[in-house]
């Protein structure tokens, strides 16, 4: 216990596991956890999150997308999906046939896209060998393999992979910091994705350009401190932003993360969408209440 912090300081995000889908950051009835001593905190916490169902390897969980009827494999530590990815696939266009999953993880963006659109083919890609294995067989169990492929693939070696212009959406959840800045975290696999390490912001946004049709769509989440930066870099490489939203964990604090769709070579009006605070809305209660917890 000696290695554990305070979970949820802030009561809305999780800091200690940073994990938006812990369940301590969103209750909002008279249990909250500001009336929990720290040591009560990290009981309810171990009891909430970390139950382990023997569906799987004994490195790995099992959770269930109730709502898109999905059960998602990961690790039992490491790299572990939060509600990021599942806010982005509720904000992309669901019209799009054609879709690329930039850094896919266990596959979670790209499994519900294919639900979502039973049209749709997605193309994931990410950089660990082991994520995505994990996706693959996250596609085979729930029967997505004719529409889903997977490759393991550093996203600036993906132009070897894939043609140009090919794509009507490009998707991703980039990692937000840059080297050497924030926490490092003791879960091995977590700082891959959140922190840049061959690829940059940049870079993420140029094979996105590269890869999307004209007149396509780029849709990312991404960390507000960086949005003027994801803004300047969009306009250098002729990408139009067309719809913005930010997202908080409460309405009282400030955005934590924003997802916004860019166009390619195509102008258009920003549209600045009513904003998501994941603890109050009913959009971040949908998406929680479709989670069943396999820890």
């Amino acid at each position: 216990m000696n290695e554990k912090k305070h979970p949820c300081p802030d009561c809305s995000f999780c800091q200690w596991c940073s994990d938006d889908r812990c369940a301590l950051c969103l209750r909002t009835d008279s249990s909250c956890r500001k009336k929990l001593s720290v040591a009560e905190q990290i009981a309810l916490y171990e009891t909430v999150n970390r139950k382990v169902e023997a569906a799987c390897g004994s490195d790995e969980t099992v959770d269930e997308l109730r709502s898109y009827n999905l059960r998602i494999i990961q690790p039992r530590s490491g790299y572990r999906f939060s509600l990021d990815p599942l806010l982005l696939a509720d904000f992309a266009p669901t019209r799009q046939t054609e879709i690329l999953d930039l850094g896919t993880g266990c596959g979670v963006i790209a499994l519900v896209m294919a639900r979502k659109n039973l049209q749709a083919t997605v193309a994931a890609v990410d950089v660990s060998p082991l994520m995505a294995e994990i996706a693959r067989r996250n596609v085979a169990d729930n029967k997505l393999s004719d529409r889903i492929t997977v490759t393991a693939s550093d996203v600036l070696q993906i132009a070897g992979e894939f043609s140009a212009d090919s794509f009507d959406l490009v998707m991703g959840n980039p990692p937000y910091r840059r080297q050497g800045e924030g926490r490092i975290s003791p879960r091995t696999g977590r700082d891959i994705a959140r922190h840049e390490s061959s690829a940059t912001l940049a870079d993420f946004l140029t094979i996105a350009r590269k890869m999307v049709k004209p007149g396509g769509s780029i849709c990312f989440i991404y960390h507000p401190e960086r949005l003027a930066e994801l803004l300047a870099t969009a306009i250098q490489l002729k990408l139009s932003p067309s719809r913005l939203q930010m997202v908080h964990g409460d309405f009282s604090l400030q955005a934590r993360m924003f997802m916004i769709e860019l166009i390619k070579g195509k102008k258009s009006a920003l549209e600045v969408l009513p904003p998501i605070s994941v603890k109050d809305s009913p959009h971040g209660e949908r998406q929680q209440a479709g989670m069943k917890r396999g820890r």
